[in-house]
């Protein structure tokens, strides 16, 4: 782990060419390394996620997250631009591959980049972390309690324009690390096990991890439903993946 690296926040060609923001966070070190694209949770392109890309470069990935909601809110506060996404039910899955791809792209580009890429989101940037490897060739996805895979959202939730990926898992590109909560609803323990059994059956490559004792956004350290004890057991995990996949 080094603190030498650089962070900023840039703008590149997102899906149809569009201008979309990112932030990046890169090691100085020039040494060869893997890189991540960081999906951000529903409230949006907030101070914690971006603490996050940090902690990538800190660990030696190249790492980046798209602001989702560019184009609905562009220079608008994290707040503000969660607000009209959730009114209009969310990012679309195409716009967001095609997003994901552009970051991917511009992440393999970077010096030092060894080519191999993973992608991690929470929440809603959990499920689209999985749509991501669904769709597009990646070398690892970390799906932190994604909430939509294997099912629809109520008609009243923020997500209600997404829909189940179960019909795109035989496409899963990469290895998948699942982090899931005992008490958490969306995803419940038993859509888990109905993700898992559709991996299983087209016998893709994941491994699931599911925390007693801890509920929806457990890695969240601002939030009350934060959980030490499984955050850092996660994160422990999350760097093990990695290192396998993206090395």
């Amino acid at each position: 782990m080094t603190s030498d690296i650089r962070a900023y926040t840039t703008e590149i060609s997102g899906l149809g060419g569009d201008p979309i923001e990112v932030y990046v966070a890169l090691p100085e070190a020039p040494t060869p390394h893997g890189s991540v694209v960081v999906i951000h949770h529903l409230p949006g392109f907030d101070e914690q996620t971006k603490e996050i890309v940090r902690k990538f470069a800190a660990h030696g990935y190249g790492a980046a997250m798209p602001n989702l909601y560019s184009r609905e809110a562009p220079g608008a506060s994290a707040d503000d631009a969660a607000a009209i996404a959730r009114s209009q039910g969310g990012v679309p899955d195409a716009r967001l591959v095609g997003d994901v791809e552009a970051v991917a792209g511009f992440l393999r580009a970077q010096s030092g980049a060894n080519a191999k890429v993973g992608v991690i989101g929470y929440c809603s940037g959990g499920r689209q972390s999985v749509l991501a490897a669904c769709s597009l060739t990646l070398d690892a996805a970390v799906d932190c309690y994604g909430a939509f895979v294997v099912a629809d959202p109520p008609r009243d939730h923020p997500l209600s324009s997404v829909s189940s990926l179960a019909p795109l898992l035989s496409e899963l590109s990469c290895p998948l690390l699942g982090l899931f909560g005992a008490e958490d609803q969306y995803p419940s323990p038993e859509q888990t096990e109905t993700l898992r059994s559709i991996l299983t059956e087209h016998a893709k490559t994941f491994e699931f991890h599911t925390f007693e004792g801890a509920g929806h956004a457990f890695f969240a350290v601002e939030r009350p439903s934060y959980r030490p004890e499984a955050a850092v057991a996660g994160w422990n995990l999350i760097w093990d993946f990695f290192a396998r996949h993206l090395a």
